[in-house]
This record gives structure tokens, sequence and C-alpha cells, in this order.
């Protein structure tokens, strides 16, 4: 599957959908209207881009909309753009740059260690 990218506006209606599993489109439109201010068009527009990019499932009866991609997935492509576009795909020069402008607490530096040694265990091919 490709990466999907995603703006803020379809964001939102993913949102939606990763925390209801699934909704009608008329339900969407309702919602996205009183939190976002959108009318029901602009939402339906929306929602036939999503389908066409793969990342929501229409089912009928009921233009009832799932996502058809995880938050997760959609995290990391967002994420994998951002390194891309801002570090040139480096995570070492990310890290450095925004950790170096952070005051961690010994609890984070110590979780964010447990990270980095559990990668190193998936690295190595062990468990941890």
């Amino acid at each position: 599957m490709t990466d999907i990218k995603l703006h803020e506006g379809e964001l939102n209606i993913m949102e939606l959908l990763w925390s209801n599993k699934s909704l009608a489109a008329k339900d969407i439109a309702k919602i996205i209207k009183e939190y976002v201010g959108w009318e029901k068009n602009t939402t339906y527009t929306v929602i036939k881009r999503l389908v066409e990019k793969g990342a929501i499932r229409r089912e009928e009866p009921g233009f009832i909309c799932r996502a058809a991609v995880s938050k997760k997935t959609i995290q990391f492509t967002e994420t994998k753009h951002l390194l891309d576009r801002f570090y040139s795909g480096s995570l070492i020069t990310f890290f450095s740059d925004y950790l170096g402008n952070q005051t961690l607490s010994s609890e984070e530096l110590a979780e964010l260690k447990n990270i980095i040694v559990r990668q190193k265990n998936v690295q190595e091919g062990s468990s941890v």
C-alpha cells in the first residue's frame, strides 16, 4: 500500500472514525458541522476524497464509513514525511535538534533509554 498523506480536515474525519469504529456519513457531517463548522457538502466531499485515497471504506446501506487504515499507520507516514521534509530523513538530526531544546525529567530520560535498549534488542534479534 502506498503512503496515504492526509491534510488537517481529513484528519478530523479520521479521528472520528478511529474513535467510533464506524459512523454514517450523515452523522460525521453533523459532528463536523458542530465542531469544525463545515457544511454537509464539504464533509461529503472530504469523505469521498478519503475513500478515493483508500483511507476510508464506504459500506451500504446507510453510507457507513469505517477507517481502512490505522491511526498508527498514518502517524508513521506523517512522521516520515516530516523527517524527510525538515531533517533530510535523519532521525538523529531530529532527535538532536528537538531534544537539545527540551528539559526532560529523569523519568522521561529513563523511558528514552528503555526505548533505545528495546530497539537494540530487536535489531540484535533477541527478545525483550
